[in-house]
């Protein structure tokens, strides 16, 4: 029996409550199964942290993450306590850039069960590959003058192995999909970085002749989500594309990503989209399935892909039989929704 070792980090608000719901679907899954039991260390780092200590993590943080096969997040933040500029700064986003997650990847997909707001919106199934260590989202700029002469200049950074490095990756994953795979862009209005962001793709294509590549304006994306299936974008680009896919499957409370470190030399982290939603923490009525959708993605990615379709068939039998939360539609609690996705694993366990 495979036993894999990950670091649990639970964060704020809601993201203490799905993280256990996760964990407990997890335990259940690989019991049922076989061959795979996934040991979690728990690490209380938060902005109650901060609170008390003055850093989101201590000092040798990273040192101790190092030591785990992958990190699972639930979610960071707590306005009310730490700024959101400190809180993401000192934990998710150190975690991102130190341990090179230099590929963030969210899919969106149709679920059953859960009515999307588009009139129209097919049977959707796509994958958003974001660039997640620099672009749009680098630290350079600054502020100068006072008053009316103030000045705020942010710098977008685009380096040539960085853009290659996650175009080149949506290729690949592109090749294991359906062979096609649009890239987004705004060359027609960002002058510099995004015509760059073209050139290095349509150099990056020409490795995959198979793969059907478009270069797409962003706005497009919304107006026919089927039409679509890997897509690649820049660290901003990505981030408001996947704001938008969490919208159209209904809920940013079902929707998962995985931070990947490419090279292995870290871990990866696996972390839902949403936030920590401190309006309903600790009310019991949170949505589990964005955590449970980033376990599912945590599985395939230590090659656990059946028992990743597994937890995916199970969360989906699941919402169509109407036991949902209240942001999608249904009454159920958070509780009442991860013991019905663990009966589903043990039915199909006993097939």
């Amino acid at each position: 029996m495979r036993k894999i070792e990950i670091a649990s980090l639970p964060g704020d608000g809601v993201g203490i409550e799905v993280t256990e719901a996760a964990k407990d679907v997890l335990h259940t899954l690989t019991d049922a199964h076989g061959g795979l039991r996934f040991s979690f260390s728990s690490f209380p780092w938060s902005c109650d942290y901060y609170s008390e200590h003055g850093v989101m993590m201590p000092k040798d943080a990273m040192t101790t993450l190092r030591q785990f096969e992958a990190l699972f997040l639930g979610a960071v933040g707590n306005p009310a306590l730490v700024p959101d500029h400190i809180s993401l700064w000192g934990m998710l986003i150190k975690i991102r850039r130190e341990f090179e997650l230099s590929v963030n990847v969210r899919p969106a997909k149709r679920l059953k069960g859960i009515a999307s707001p588009l009139a129209n919106p097919k049977s959707f199934d796509f994958v958003v590959v974001r660039e997640n260590s620099e672009g749009e989202y680098s630290e350079v700029g600054g502020r100068i003058h006072q008053g009316e002469h103030e000045v705020a200049i942010q710098n977008a950074v685009f380096t040539r192995r960085a853009t290659e490095k996650v175009i080149r990756y949506a290729f690949q994953l592109a090749e294991k999909r359906d062979n096609r795979l649009v890239s987004a862009t705004k060359s027609n209005g960002i002058v510099h970085s995004m015509p760059f962001w073209d050139e290095v793709t349509k150099s990056v294509a020409g490795e995959y002749p198979h793969v059907d590549m478009q270069s797409s304006h962003i706005a497009f994306f919304v107006t026919k989500p089927a039409d679509f299936d890997v897509i690649v974008a820049s660290n901003l680009f990505g981030d408001v594309l996947t704001d938008i896919g969490s919208a159209i499957m209904g809920s940013i409370g079902i929707a998962p990503s995985a931070n990947i470190n490419l090279e292995g030399r870290y871990p990866s982290m696996f972390e839902p989209v949403h936030g920590s939603a401190p309006d309903i923490a600790g009310k019991g009525i949170a949505n589990p399935i964005g955590q449970l959708w980033t376990a599912k993605m945590m599985l395939d990615h230590f090659g656990y892909e059946e028992l990743g379709q597994t937890l995916m068939d199970a969360i989906e039998n699941v919402t169509e039989a109407g036991i949902k939360t209240r942001d999608i539609g249904g009454t159920s609690s958070t509780k009442e929704v991860t013991e019905a996705v663990k009966q589903k694993i043990l039915q199909s366990a006993r097939g």
